[in-house]
């Protein structure tokens, strides 16, 4: 699914005997290419004429994520119930945050955050690498004495000393400040932070890691990098009984993924304000759009599934390729 200079995904519809659809998308971009080679050689195999009860009786899906996603909207659906209910989720709506990133000049930067303020947000997450940290953060914060922040460092940091000078500006979360895998340098900063720090994990496995060496308060969770919804839910489960805030995420794609981003966000330990605000509305192909407004994102609960209906017409003049299993 191409939008010019955007990055590509691959959609998974599902159809069951009786013509009720479940969908299903892969936005991670190293994945694509894997998943469409092997997607229509292993896909019926696997699911045609397969019967099963519910999606956790599938095991690991061929095709990964996309699939999974599928069979659980496909499931909620048969069901009548909305995916964040089938998940667990009982939020209504959603504190949404926005990602800003480096801005040429603090007086751009500053003019960036006012427009999302303005525009309903409370809760901003602020791009900052070696560099470009201390004086940006101090811009906003004297331009917001009041507004919640978060950073993400995008693991750029080896040293933590900058990081540290940031906490004084009541920084909410520091997201991802290491190179995934450094347990004992995030434990180390944890331990003289005020601000949670944020780790992001690709399985429960890892995660397990970061808490048996206290090494963070917040888990920052994006379903688009696991192989399964039932795999995220136990991660959050997992995150949950340590006493960890959870902030869900998840942006790229045509609204499907992150529709089902928004439902593993309406569970109850994604305490922190969510992150499904890119790319813009122009770019989905699902009715109504996903995203926020005035700083809330609405969880669909009046339908079954994902809750929203895709635009069929449109996916076929965007799509690159398709097939029919």
């Amino acid at each position: 699914m191409p939008y010019g200079r955007r990055p590509e995904s691959i959609l998974v519809r599902l159809t069951d005997y009786g013509g009720m659809t479940g969908w299903g998308e892969v936005v991670e971009p190293p994945l694509l290419e894997k998943v469409w080679a092997g997607l229509e050689e292993v896909l019926a195999p696997a699911l045609i004429g397969v019967d099963w009860e519910h999606p956790d009786e599938l095991g690991e899906i061929p095709g990964g994520s996309a699939v999974d996603m599928a069979c659980w909207d496909l499931w909620a659906r048969m069901r009548g119930v909305p995916l964040a209910h089938a998940l667990g989720g009982s939020r209504t709506s959603l504190t949404a945050t926005v990602r800003i990133g480096a801005e040429r000049s603090l007086e751009s930067l500053v003019a960036r955050v006012n427009r999302q303020v303005c525009g309903g947000y409370s809760h901003v997450t602020l791009d900052v690498q070696p560099g470009w940290d201390v004086e940006p953060v101090r811009a906003v914060r004297a331009a917001y004495p009041g507004l919640a922040i978060s950073l993400d460092a995008q693991g750029g940091y080896t040293d933590m000393e900058a990081l540290i000078a940031l906490d004084s500006y009541g920084i909410a979360v520091i997201e991802r400040p290491f190179a995934s895998g450094d347990v004992a340098g995030h434990a180390e900063l944890q331990d003289r932070l005020s601000a949670a720090v944020a780790v992001e994990v690709r399985s429960e496995d890892d995660l397990v890691d970061y808490v048996t060496g206290h090494a963070a308060r917040a888990l920052l969770l994006r379903p688009s990098h696991f192989s399964s919804l039932s795999r995220v839910r136990r991660t959050h489960d997992r995150a949950v009984s340590a006493g960890w805030d959870i902030l869900c995420a998840g942006g790229q794609g045509t609204g499907v993924a992150r529709a089902a981003t928004v439902a593993v966000a309406s569970m109850p330990g994604c305490t922190l304000p969510c992150d499904v605000t890119q790319p813009p509305r122009s770019a989905q192909i699902v009715t109504p759009p996903v995203g926020a407004s005035g700083g809330v994102v609405a969880v669909p609960l009046t339908q079954p599934g994902l809750g929203h209906s895709i635009d069929e017409a449109r996916l076929a003049r965007l799509a690159k390729a398709s097939f029919r299993a």
